[in-house]
């Protein structure tokens, strides 16, 4: 078989993923907060970039304010004229305040032993000296702030006082960072001892008095045994009790009867220590979570308009505001002398001007695919969740000639707000499930809210799974048992079995 050379020409088309291509795609899939976050490191690393700044309200003239009866400021010469004529007293009078009111310390002052006038001490040779001094410069307030304090740290300072010995501080430390945020215990003693080398005994030691420290019930490496903590700090945790923690899982499941057989009391004791076990604490740590709070701010805002439509609208705070500065590129680039710092600028200018545009491709992106969820979804921003209609992906994309991928992106961790509520937009894309008689489809989320409903109206006649499928289909509505079930577990709503024993014992 004898080898050659040839020459052949093709033709073929491929997708080239460039990477201003892979950066759109990445800023349309980001939050804002990720956006944000994208866009300061930007900031920083090029030069040619800076935030738009918002331009300041106008400042509303003296003589403006007025005439409608404002406050009119006094002119800076006013003002020095009356501190030039010795008016400080004129000037607290008007502000209500005293000039020398400043968070500095004062000097101490003692009185006669008649109680009359105080007595000014004299500045003696140590006035000044240490962190109590004033040494005539303005006061640090945040020196004077305190800190938040982490559960691991509250329970530290606790372990200083209470544990003298040296190594049972180390095993106390080893505890104490195995605890989790909910307060429990999150390795076992075994693993702890045998991590330290020391023995079982002493671990156990140690770990008792760590679930003597406050909060009450820190340390537990179970549930019960968190409650019974707390109950003997109470003194409650007597042998009915002890039974009652013991048998948590009929506590779950309701089941007064056995309850009562376990403990050995009557109905009117047992609904008094169940009532007490509620009144415990299941997770005494989350009082120390220090954790911020991730507020919902909403990408897209949603109102009614006069006619009865819905007026879509970006939500400005969300849209970082980035220019290009081309003064500064001008200058820049004529500075240039070398190839380096040539090429340099001219990347700089592309990545901004490629980032600006991605900015504002996003925004537009964002606003075409919320005004047709909101289109196709008009019923519920009008009557509520009853009305929410079956919605996919494909859909929308269809609708306003994109792609399911680029719909995807759009969608994922942006939310839109509404008169009803800050909704992700993920939320309004749900099953469907089908109709009866052939009826029209219904949205898998409107059926799970009517399942609540049919639930929270029961009244004393409690519906099992079966009795709630055969209400659904007198509504149109065709659905299996076990898709009822489900959504009710999604809702955290017991069995109808569990919702009879606790209506019984409410009884």
């Amino acid at each position: 078989m004898g080898l050659s050379q040839r020459l052949e020409l093709r033709q073929g088309q491929s997708l080239v993923m460039t990477p201003q291509l892979l950066q759109a795609i990445k800023l349309l899939q980001l939050s804002h907060l990720d956006l944000v976050a994208y866009v300061d490191a930007e900031l920083e690393r090029n030069p040619l970039l800076e935030r738009a700044e918002e331009e300041a309200p106008e400042r509303a003239t003296p003589e403006s304010e007025g005439d409608e009866g404002g406050f009119e400021a006094p002119e800076p010469e006013a003002w020095l004229r009356q501190d030039m004529d010795g008016g400080t007293a004129a000037m607290e009078s008007d502000l209500d305040t005293r000039l020398d009111n400043v968070f500095a310390p004062e000097m101490p002052q003692a009185r006669d032993a008649g109680g009359g006038e105080p007595l000014t001490l004299a500045p003696g040779p140590w006035t000044g000296v240490g962190p109590g001094g004033f040494d005539g410069e303005d006061p640090d307030l945040e020196a004077t702030l305190s800190g938040d304090v982490g559960l691991h740290e509250h329970l530290s300072r606790q372990l200083e006082l209470a544990t003298p010995d040296p190594l049972d501080r180390l095993v106390g430390r080893f505890i104490i960072d195995a605890i989790d945020e909910a307060g429990y215990l999150a390795e076992t003693v075994d693993a702890i001892a045998e991590r330290l080398g020391t023995t079982l005994a002493t671990v156990e030691r140690v770990l008792e008095v760590v679930q003597g420290f406050e909060p009450s019930g820190v340390g537990a490496r179970t549930l019960a045994e968190c409650l019974a903590i707390q109950l003997r700090e109470r003194d409650r945790f007597d042998p009915a009790m002890q039974a009652l923690v013991a048998r948590l899982d009929l506590v779950a499941k309701r089941d007064f009867a056995a309850l009562r057989r376990a403990c050995g009391v009557d109905e009117e004791d047992l609904a008094d220590m169940i009532a007490e076990l509620r009144r415990l604490d299941p997770k005494p740590g989350r009082a120390f979570a220090l954790g911020p709070v991730q507020v919902l701010v909403p990408d897209v805002f949603v109102r009614a308009a006069p006619d009865g439509s819905w007026l879509v609208d970006l939500n400005p705070d969300t849209l970082p505001r980035v220019l290009m500065n081309q003064t500064y590129y001008t200058k820049v680039s004529r500075a240039a002398r070398t190839d380096g710092e040539r090429a340099f600028v001219a990347e700089c200018l592309q990545t901004a001007n490629w980032l600006t545009r991605s900015l504002e491709q996003r925004a537009r992106t964002i606003l075409k695919v919320a005004a047709e969820i909101v289109r196709q979804q008009d019923g519920f921003f009008a009557h509520g969740v009853s009305h929410l209609r079956p919605l996919n992906l494909k859909t929308v994309a269809d609708a306003i000639g994109m792609h399911e991928s680029t719909v995807s992106r759009v969608t994922s961790n942006k939310s839109i707000g509404s008169s009803r509520g800050v909704f992700e937009m993920k939320y309004f894309f749900t099953a469907s499930i089908p109709g009866t008689a052939g009826g029209d489809a219904h949205s898998s989320e409107a059926v799970r809210w009517r399942v609540k409903q049919l639930i929270d109206g029961e009244g004393r006649d409690v519906l099992s799974d079966d009795a709630l499928v055969q209400k659904l289909k007198v509504e149109g509505i065709d659905i299996a048992r076990r898709t009822v079930a489900k959504y009710r577990e999604s809702l955290r709503i017991p069995s109808s079995i569990e919702r009879r024993r606790e209506k019984a014992g409410a009884a």
